[in-house]
């Protein structure tokens, strides 16, 4: 009844032939690296108005259109890559631009 499992009767896993820790051993794979890049290897990027002196504004209508899809939804940070700070800035700017008229509400 429990050989399909990796459980015994009591809960408890079985250890078997690779010891306490398992294959990785002492979390040799799981992302810490020496090298600091984490688990997926790249390197992590700043947001683009951390990179830029200018945090995001209303007036420029050409910066906020390109976060913005053909229906007229903001990109969520995932997907901009902006930092959380920025991304509330840009939210209240695209806000702003759209009550303007400078940025429509929908595609």
């Amino acid at each position: 009844m429990y050989k399909d499992r990796d459980r015994d009767r009591d809960g408890y896993r079985e250890r078997g032939e690779r010891g306490e820790r398992g294959e990785r051993g002492d979390r040799g794979e799981r992302g810490d690296r020496e090298d600091g890049k984490g688990r997926r290897g790249g390197r992590v990027e700043k947001c683009r108005f951390c990179r830029s002196e200018f945090p995001p504004d209303y007036k420029d209508v050409e910066t906020l259109e390109r976060l913005i899809t053909g229906q007229g939804k903001m990109y969520s940070r995932k997907r901009s890559g902006n930092c959380a700070h920025h991304q509330r800035q840009f939210a209240l700017a695209v806000k702003q631009a759209r009550f303007l008229g400078l940025v429509s509400y929908v595609g």
